[in-house]
């Protein structure tokens, strides 16, 4: 970049699931139980993992979970998750690294659409927490990835969000959703085939796509 952004610190905003973490087992498990708790239908698994990223509202309606029932599956899913989310959660290979060494160089952040109340424990637990100066769950915004607000709000906590900080701010995420963000933000996406989303349907909307966290970080240090 110029030598005007020089003396400017860079921004790496992160996904998690897909994107840092393996939370699988503890997600589908979840659904299993709110799905065999009301006994109206059977869990497709395969379906419920190609939806991992969005709201879970979103996702309960999208495995055919009626409007008025969500809720209810929500509170039996959130009551068994609380439960298991740390003991079947994992980093995915090369997240810790990529973490450490974003943090040499960046700012970092979290923007997921996991509720913000389990963010400092899960990370802590995974002892990587001490390196994200903020994080934006679900909870904490009116309209989830894709749309612009969740990334905008990171950049405002970290007093970040203006268009010189934008040019050098990154959004690193794992679906379509991550990247809709960005760009819709006005912040560069960098996609990662590590997670739920494929190289095929991550390269109709983005060009910078790589294998792990860390191969997008090192992008973001030559940036």
């Amino acid at each position: 970049m110029a030598t005007f952004f020089n003396h400017m610190k860079k921004t790496i905003l992160f996904d998690l699931d897909g994107t840092l973490i393996d939370s699988t087992p503890a997600i589908l498990e979840s659904f299993k139980v709110a799905f065999d708790f009301y006994g109206e239908m059977k869990l497709d698994e395969e379906k419920a993992k190609s939806l991992i990223g969005y709201t879970l509202e979103d996702i309960f309606l999208g495995l055919g979970v009626k409007q008025d029932m969500v809720q209810n599956y929500f509170n039996v899913y959130r009551d068994h998750y609380k439960n298991v989310y740390l003991p079947k959660t994992t980093l995915l290979p090369y997240a810790k690294q990529a973490v450490m060494k974003a943090y040499e160089f960046a700012d970092l952040g979290v923007v997921t659409t996991k509720s913000s109340k389990f963010l400092s424990p899960l990370l802590n637990n995974l002892e990587i927490g001490k390196y994200f100066s903020v994080f934006v769950g679900r909870n904490d915004v009116i309209n989830p990835k894709p749309n612009a607000e969740p990334v905008e709000l990171a950049l405002t906590k970290l007093n970040k969000n203006s268009p010189e900080y934008k040019k050098i701010s990154f959004m690193v995420g794992d679906t379509p959703l991550d990247t809709g963000a960005a760009i819709n933000a006005g912040v560069i996406p960098l996609s990662l085939t590590c997670g739920y989303g494929t190289y095929e349907i991550l390269s109709q909307t983005n060009d910078k796509i790589f294998d792990n966290p860390l191969e997008a970080v090192l992008f973001a240090e030559k940036f």
